[in-house]
């Protein structure tokens, strides 16, 4: 295969290297970029001296994550893993400061670190480091210094939950032909969908790619199953028609309020702001009583509380998942700001999810419209004219539900197809090594 354009990125990265450490005196986004990652190696190194001796033998696996959504897709498979194998040494990387502090002290890995500026330097003497046996690198984020690397030390590479939409990057002339060798340089592609298959083998030559479905849609599902938090509330909304908006920022509460307030038939409402900090639930407050709005937070819920006549604010976290199983119908936040937020949760319970026009760099969220279990709301009067239609036409909404679970479920399964695969890898290399 001709490797020209990945071999210049390789002959300049150092270069580009360099060009981001003068930037990073600028600008202080990069400044932070580079400060914390000042001591990666040093910590990294204090972190494998003090493994157990039976982990420093042990099958190694790196998990690569641009950030904690990516992330996310990978805890299926590595919760299946750790279970039948205990002594697996795991590795986690991040590029992201948020990915990294979230999950920094994510039980059961033996590392959990930034991943270094891509230069050939920092690859080796990272790879040199956590000695990988499989690397796992999740949906995108792609460092050909470190995919080299660990392909020469020996290790086997997955690219997993895998999409490739057609306005992507990766289709533009002066990149196609990198991002082509970068893609065959993975053992196994793990795509989400069909399409992502066959977007892989037409236009990248890809002839390992493989359909197997996102493994976060099983964590969805297996979550869908546990709904002890809100036990409590069920008989509350039992036989009655359940509004939940979910993750909800203040552009999205402006235009569902409105919307709400409007129909003649209210489905009873309940309210999950995405932040539920002192601040943010003093605003949301004061402008739930600025409508005259009667409401409840879920804290100080007590008999007796009537869903017909108050909404009820989530005013604590852990909450939302769960929710949705009380749930007729789903507005997910987000998609009036940057990008919407989990929408495969309210789906995989069978509920219509409706969400801002801003979701494109959410591939779900794209898929659950095209398949007939979400609509696209783009102001106050299509969210009127859909939430008067969802509560007033209950065949609609089950058709609507049912589109949406089946979506999920025609997702799932992936976290067993990987985990085979992954345990495949293990058996033959400390076969190897006993």
């Amino acid at each position: 295969m001709n490797r020209s354009a990945l071999n210049v990125y390789v002959f300049f990265s150092p270069l580009l290297s360099g060009a981001t450490n003068l930037l990073g005196s600028v600008h202080k986004k990069t400044g932070t970029f580079l400060a914390v990652r000042k001591h990666l190696f040093e910590d990294l190194e204090k972190r494998l001296t003090s493994l157990p001796v039976q982990k420093k033998s042990a099958y190694r696996l790196w998990v690569h994550a641009a950030s904690v959504g990516e992330f996310e897709q990978a805890r299926p498979v590595i919760a299946a893993l750790q279970a039948k194998h205990a002594g697996l040494a795991l590795f986690v990387s991040f590029l992201s400061d948020s990915g990294y502090n979230a999950r920094k002290d994510f039980p059961g890995a033996a590392a959990v670190f930034y991943l270094p500026v891509d230069t050939p330097a920092n690859a080796r003497k990272l790879v040199s480091l956590i000695r990988p046996d499989l690397l796992m690198l999740m949906r995108y984020d792609f460092w050909p210094n470190h995919l080299i690397e660990a392909k020469k030390a020996g290790a086997r590479l997955l690219l997993v939950a895998a999409v490739l939409r057609q306005r992507s990057q990766y289709f533009r002339p002066i990149l196609k032909n990198f991002y082509r060798s970068v893609f065959n340089l993975f053992d196994r592609i793990y795509t989400v969908s069909e399409n992502d298959t066959r977007a892989f083998e037409n236009s990248f030559g890809c002839k390992q790619a493989e359909t197997v479905g996102d493994p976060r849609f099983d964590q969805v599902l297996q979550r869908s199953l546990q709904i002890d938090k809100v036990a409590h509330l069920k008989p509350l909304y039992k036989n009655r028609t359940v509004l939940i908006a979910g993750s909800v920022w203040d552009r999205d509460e402006a235009i569902l309020l409105s919307a709400w307030r409007k129909l003649k038939k209210k489905p009873v409402l309940i309210l999950v702001p995405h932040k539920v900090d002192h601040e943010n639930m003093e605003r949301l407050c004061h402008g739930l009583e600025e409508m005259s709005i009667a409401f409840e937070k879920v804290s100080a819920i007590e008999n007796p509380f009537d869903p017909e006549r108050q909404a009820l604010v989530i005013d604590q976290t852990g909450y939302l998942a769960e929710l949705y199983s009380l749930a007729s119908i789903a507005y997910v936040g987000g998609g009036f700001g940057v990008n919407v937020h989990n929408t495969i949760e309210p789906a995989a319970y069978g509920v219509p999810v409706l969400f801002g026009p801003r979701h494109h760099n959410s591939p779900e969220a794209v898929d659950l419209v095209a398949a007939g279990g979400a609509m696209v709301i783009t102001n106050e009067e299509s969210l009127f004219a859909t939430l008067k239609k969802l509560t007033e036409n209950a065949h609609y909404r089950m058709l609507t539900g049912s589109a949406g679970a089946a979506f999920v479920m025609k997702r799932a399964g992936a976290t067993e197809r990987i985990t085979a695969d992954i345990e495949n890898d293990y058996l033959s290399r400390t076969t190897l090594r006993t």
